[in-house]
């Protein structure tokens, strides 16, 4: 586990060689993503933020927004995906015909991913941080199913099983087709557990910036985190709410031998429209 004492540390030496210079904030008009955003003001770095507060539910908005921010700049440092929705009630979708949860915790965030990775390689230490409950990976997938639309199949437990597993796999492709990249998959427990907002906000502040993660950012001495092939290099980190590297071997896997083909197809499939 990284001490509080220790992620404190590490902030103080953020500066403006050191900061996300340009960071885009999906989801983070309240939350994680707007203590994360008050922490990386705090270091009194130069940096420019965009803070995503359109209707991202809507895939057309999302590309609207991305196409905004890529006329504006010539590369992004940070991208950090926080937006969500817990759906307890019937299932509900969007004018375009998407379930709103899965929209937000998972179309959305991949669309921004594959509209903003252009940007994204031109910087020095490329970071994509997305917040939502991981390590918990599961191999209880419906592959024929993926939108959970058959009659009586909808269900919050089976979007919580469904989603999460989609992100993982997803990610996981893209961090392979870009390695020089670091991704990180957090559990957002790291923030509700934190002694205090101010304290949830250095957290993902440090995993933003920290070497600990792929060896690039603030200087870490510490032990470095492990990747989901379990090496401390670039690649796709998952981090449970201490803040330690949990690679889920087994699960993470499995997802990638027999669901990935089916989970990317049909998400290009899905989004293929507003690339």
């Amino acid at each position: 586990m990284v001490s509080y004492k220790e992620i404190q540390a590490s902030n103080a030496l953020i500066n403006d060689a050191l900061a996300p210079r340009v960071s885009v904030f999906a989801g983070g008009t309240s939350g994680i993503g707007k203590l994360t955003i008050r922490a990386l003001v705090a270091t009194g770095a130069s940096v420019r933020i965009y803070l995503i507060k359109g209707e991202i539910t809507l895939l057309a908005e999302t590309k609207r927004v991305c196409e905004t921010i890529k006329s504006k700049e010539s590369r992004i440092d940070l991208l950090f995906l926080t937006a969500g929705y817990a759906p307890f009630s019937a299932r509900k979708e969007t004018a375009e015909g998407v379930e709103i949860s899965q929209s937000l915790t998972y179309y959305s965030r991949i669309l921004f991913i594959l509209h903003l990775l252009p940007l994204l390689s031109k910087a020095e230490a490329p970071r994509v941080v997305s917040v939502l409950t991981r390590g918990m990976e599961w191999t209880a997938i419906d592959l024929d199913d993926l939108d959970l639309k058959k009659p009586g199949n909808f269900n919050a437990i089976k979007t919580h099983m469904h989603y999460r597993p989609m992100n993982t796999t997803t990610m996981k492709k893209l961090a392979n087709d870009n390695p020089s990249f670091v991704w990180l998959f957090l559990n957002p427990l790291i923030g509700l557990l934190a002694s205090s907002d101010e304290a949830a906000g250095q957290r993902h502040l440090f995993q933003s910036t920290s070497a600990a993660f792929g060896g690039r950012g603030v200087q870490w001495k510490g032990k470095p985190g492990i990747n989901s092939l379990g090496k401390p290099e670039n690649g796709l980190f998952l981090v449970n709410y201490k803040c330690d590297c949990t690679p889920n071997a087994k699960a993470v896997s499995w997802l990638r031998e027999k669901a990935l083909k089916t989970i990317w197809d049909h998400t290009q499939e899905v989004l293929l429209p507003y690339l």
